[in-house]
């Protein structure tokens, strides 16, 4: 099954993915449905931020990714209704954004990334889950 993410700069060697820092974990949305993806793309946009692109790709290797790199994947089902604060988070960003200087130029430590970032690179020994690992890492 796919789920969409969002990506900045995508196609770039500058790639990230949107993620969300929630309780002092990095938290990367999983959507179901592209809609809710792109809705979400378009309510970032509005507040300034970069536009970023919905990308569909497996929700297992999303998940082995984000487990991986020490991330939460938070899976966005279609029709999903927040229950509390935090979950409106899943369908609409929060006022203020982190800023995305850090990610974009790497010069500022002091700033909190907008993307998730691995640390550490991860070998499968399988070929296709080492191509896709090598595709996400060009998100970071």
């Amino acid at each position: 099954m796919s789920v969409h993410v969002l990506l900045f700069d995508a196609g770039s060697d500058n790639e990230g993915i949107h993620s969300l820092e929630l309780n002092g974990t990095t938290v990367v949305l999983l959507f179901e449905d592209r809609d809710d993806a792109e809705r979400y793309a378009g309510l970032l946009e509005a507040q300034d931020f970069p536009a970023p692109t919905v990308e569909a790709i497996e929700r297992r290797e999303m998940e082995e990714f984000c487990s991986s790199a020490g991330y939460e994947a938070r899976f966005v089902p279609a029709g999903f209704l927040p229950q509390s604060a935090e979950d409106r988070l899943l369908i609409a960003p929060p006022e203020k954004n982190m800023d995305v200087t850090s990610w974009r130029e790497q010069e500022d430590p002091a700033s909190e990334p907008v993307v998730a970032a691995a640390d550490d690179p991860i070998s499968t020994g399988n070929a296709e889950l080492e191509d896709f690992r090598r595709r996400l890492e060009g998100l970071l």
